[in-house]
């Protein structure tokens, strides 16, 4: 999409423009769209404390985790994400495994092993953790849903289905299904500052929170709050998935590029660089 209009379309065989795909880890950055209106509409403070249960004895160093330590995942919680090795990966348990009732419980059960704020550890559990603030707010199942649809979805035209765990909570780190020009209209928000023709969806300052470098992975990419740099493109930034799901904005040239498939992780680099070619095609 550039300018606001889609200018470029192609599926694989079997799939076309009214297919749902998976989201994957770019539910995360919907998950950061859904906290700033939360935060706009004062039922989130960002900077306070999370009100997370398993953390309410003031004594526990974890009462100290704030939301904005959750989204830009500096949480200081233990968590590995892994998604090959079903031995090691909390995030494969947590999503398939002992974890898959109830998401948040089990992120929120994992021990402190850094400082609030000071270590970056990328993790789906503090997301689902984020999901279940906002669900404590405005109901679990189809409440939450009726309520993410009411103030983002429909307000941009958006038609998504939830996935919720068995304690009701979207498992908002993954799972999220939506067309392509769902999530294309979703980046166009985010490029459009948080604005809808009049309608200001997102709070003043919120796409630039999530846009602002913070912190890093080893690999040396940049990270937002739930949103991921392209640090080879100033100003570019990306919500990202595994299988190499992307919803790329890029101010630049005023477009947003949404590439879904079913990529095995090694081939990554490939796809980011065949993406980096887009991009530059567009300038």
């Amino acid at each position: 999409m550039q300018g606001g209009e889609v200018t470029t379309e192609r599926y694989a065989p079997n799939v076309d423009a009214d297919e749902k795909l998976i989201s994957w880890s770019m539910g995360k950055s919907i998950t950061q769209a859904l906290i700033g209106i939360a935060a706009a509409e004062g039922t989130i403070d960002v900077d306070a404390p999370a009100a997370v249960s398993e953390w309410s004895d003031p004594d526990d160093p974890r009462a100290a985790i704030t939301v904005d330590h959750l989204l830009r995942m500096t949480s200081g919680l233990s968590f590995a994400e892994d998604y090959v090795d079903d031995q090691a990966s909390d995030c494969l348990a947590m999503l398939f495994g002992e974890g898959k009732d109830d998401c948040a419980a089990y992120a929120a059960s994992q021990p402190l092993i850094a400082d609030p704020g000071t270590t970056f550890n990328y993790s789906s559990g503090t997301t689902n953790i984020l999901c279940r603030l906002l669900g404590d707010i405005y109901g679990r199942d189809d409440a939450f849903s009726a309520w993410a649809d009411s103030v983002l979805f429909h307000r941009i035209g958006m038609d998504v289905d939830l996935t919720f765990d068995a304690a009701g909570t979207w498992t908002g780190s993954s799972f999220l299904h939506a067309t392509a020009r769902d999530f294309v209209t979703f980046g166009q928000l985010y490029l459009q500052d948080g604005r809808w023709g009049d309608d200001q969806v997102l709070p003043s300052g919120w796409v630039e929170y999530a846009s602002t470098k913070q912190a890093e992975n080893d690999e040396g990419t940049g990270y937002g709050a739930h949103w991921w740099m392209r640090d080879n493109q100033p100003g570019v930034f990306q919500a990202s998935g595994y299988e190499c799901q992307r919803i790329i904005v890029d101010p630049r040239s005023d477009s947003v590029v949404v590439r879904l498939g079913k990529t095995p992780i090694e081939l990554a680099p490939n796809v980011d660089a065949w993406l980096d070619e887009i991009l530059a095609e567009l300038l």
